[in-house]
């Protein structure tokens, strides 16, 4: 009887499967996904860029701001025009101005509004100031 009492314990400890370090390293990837995820806000338009012959690959984390055909000047899906895009490029960059501006200007642009664009940027306190194009 008492080889019965033990086998039976012993069997009864192998059906009890303990999930709890299964669930803690669930959550631990999860939290590790969501803290290295990049999150980049687009423009909010549709640009047609110009194609370039050499081109450069940049960081995924960008300040994207687009010139529309019509020349006016989207960030993060809000026109922002010249006179506003300044401070919003200047409160993204806050204490990193090594952070990339790429301007993606529609290939019917005009180019004096891109290069205000560029100036605004410089006085916005940015370094690293591309245009974007097709390859």
């Amino acid at each position: 009887m008492m080889k019965n009492k033990r086998a039976r314990s012993a069997g009864e400890a192998a059906d009890d499967i303990n999930i709890s370090p299964l669930i803690d390293m669930v959550f631990i990837l999860l939290i590790f996904f969501i803290v290295t995820t990049v999150f980049v806000k687009e423009p909010g338009v549709d640009i047609e860029k110009p194609s370039a012959i050499n081109s450069l690959d940049l960081p995924k984390n960008v300040i994207l701001i687009a010139v529309t055909d019509q020349n006016n000047i989207f960030y993060g899906g809000r026109d922002y025009g010249l006179g506003g895009i300044r401070s919003q490029v200047r409160r993204v960059l806050a204490g990193n101005e090594e952070f990339p501006v790429i301007i993606q200007a529609d290939q019917n642009a005009n180019a004096g509004t891109v290069v205000r664009l560029v100036d605004e940027c410089k006085l916005a306190k940015a370094r690293r100031i591309y245009v974007s194009t097709v390859k």
